[in-house]
């Protein structure tokens, strides 16, 4: 049985996280604060500016690779995931394809196209570039008006490896 699968009988219940999220209301004042937040963080990432790009993030964020549970925490592991995303594409590029925000965060829909430079997190495409579906979670942390992170979803097969 595949980690999708669900087995038969099994009790699925949603998150008590993922519950408490489903309560938060939206405004249009919380979505031009999140929106104007997503939009300042891809500018720093398009433009490589790693300080403007944290200056996004909450102090305890968290960063996750899916598909392989690798995970990176606070700021420093939001430098060291970039750190590793950037050395091994530097000229990586990632064009929205769609968008939906709210109050919980924001999920990104890109197509993510780039020269692979170096190996990263055990993947190495066969003839150097790579060009692949992602979808990014940015969840919201209301507390510190930031995000708490990403979650990148990515098909890993699509990297090589």
């Amino acid at each position: 049985m595949g980690s999708g699968d669900v087995e038969p009988g099994r009790d699925v219940r949603p998150s008590e996280a993922a519950r408490d999220r489903l309560g938060w209301r939206p405004s249009p004042e919380g979505f031009e604060q999140i929106r104007g937040l997503w939009i300042a963080h891809s500018k720093a990432e398009d433009a490589r500016d790693l300080a403007g790009l944290i200056a996004t993030l909450s102090p305890d964020c968290v960063y996750e690779l899916v598909p392989t549970a690798r995970r990176w925490e606070g700021h420093e592991g939001a430098r060291a995931f970039y750190a590793g995303l950037l050395g091994a594409f530097p000229d990586v590029r990632f064009a929205l394809q769609d968008i939906v925000i709210g109050p919980q965060g924001v999920v990104e829909f890109a197509a993510m196209a780039a020269t692979q430079a170096a190996p990263w997190e055990g993947f190495l495409a066969p003839d150097g570039r790579v060009r692949l579906d992602v979808v990014i979670h940015f969840p919201w942390d209301p507390v510190s008006e930031r995000f708490s992170g990403e979650r990148i979803y990515l098909d890993p097969g699509d990297l090589g490896g």
